[in-house]
Formats: C-alpha cells, sequence, structure tokens
C-alpha cells in the first residue's frame, strides 16, 4: 500500500496500520473513546473509559511504548467462592491503543469501577521552510 515512489517515509505507517488490525478484535472489557469540549490546552482531549469491574487500582497497569497505549488488568489471587452462577468476568485482560504521535496521557482515574484515560492531541502546526539551492 505505502510502497508508491510518492509516499517517502511511510514504512512505519504500514506496521502501526497492522498493529492497530490486530489490536481491534478484542471484546474483552468493553470501553468507550469520547471527545471532550475544547479546553484551553492547546489541543484536543480524547477520553478512553474502560469497564473494569472488579479489579482494583493495584491490578491495573497502564505502559506507553513505541506509541501504543497498553492496559493490563491482572486480578489478584482470589479467595475460593462456591458460585451458583458468575457472571462478572474477572479474567486477566490487555487493551491496546495505538497512539498518533504527539498524544500525550494528562492523566488515569479509577472511579465506580470505570479507568478513565484523558489524552492529549496537539493542535497541528503548519511549518514552511524555505530550501536553499546550492550550486
Amino acid at each position: 500500500m505505502f510502497s508508491s515512489p510518492l509516499l517517502l517515509g511511510f514504512d512505519d505507517l504500514d506496521r502501526l496500520l497492522e498493529r492497530a488490525l490486530k489490536t481491534s478484535g478484542e471484546g474483552y472489557p468493553p470501553y468507550n473513546i469520547e471527545r471532550l469540549p475544547q479546553a484551553d490546552c492547546g489541543g484536543e482531549v480524547l477520553r478512553i473509559t474502560i469497564a473494569v469491574a472488579g479489579f482494583q487500582r493495584r491490578d491495573l497497569e497502564i505502559t506507553i511504548e513505541d506509541n501504543q497505549l497498553n492496559i493490563r488488568g491482572r486480578a489478584k489471587g482470589e479467595e475460593a467462592h462456591d458460585y451458583l452462577h458468575r457472571g462478572i468476568a474477572g479474567r486477566q485482560f490487555q487493551r491496546a491503543f495505538v497512539l498518533a504521535d504527539g498524544m500525550d496521557v494528562i492523566d488515569a482515574t479509577l472511579v465506580n469501577g470505570l479507568l478513565i484515560i484523558n489524552l492529549r492531541r496537539p493542535e497541528p502546526s503548519s511549518i514552511i521552510r524555505h530550501i536553499e539551492i546550492k550550486e
């Protein structure tokens, strides 16, 4: 797709798209992504909300590696229960989001079983440079 001679230096984009397609098939845990009203922070603010019922703060880990936001949940050893029905999943999970260059995680909070991660997308700036031609 990116083999056109007019697309120079887009080799990483192909790898990035492949990584995004791999992570999009996951169904657990459910999540929302929303755009928040424009703030005075110099860019757009996005919010990822992930339903993590049954997980505590110590069971969750958030990392960024190679422009990929990774959220992992590992429930610690649970006491033995004699369930008649178990509908609340407590299994391990990993959810990944590929971030554009310049995206920045503002903060993360855990409220009422929802993990809320706020991100800032900076406003694009147009840069014009004059290139001198040498003889």
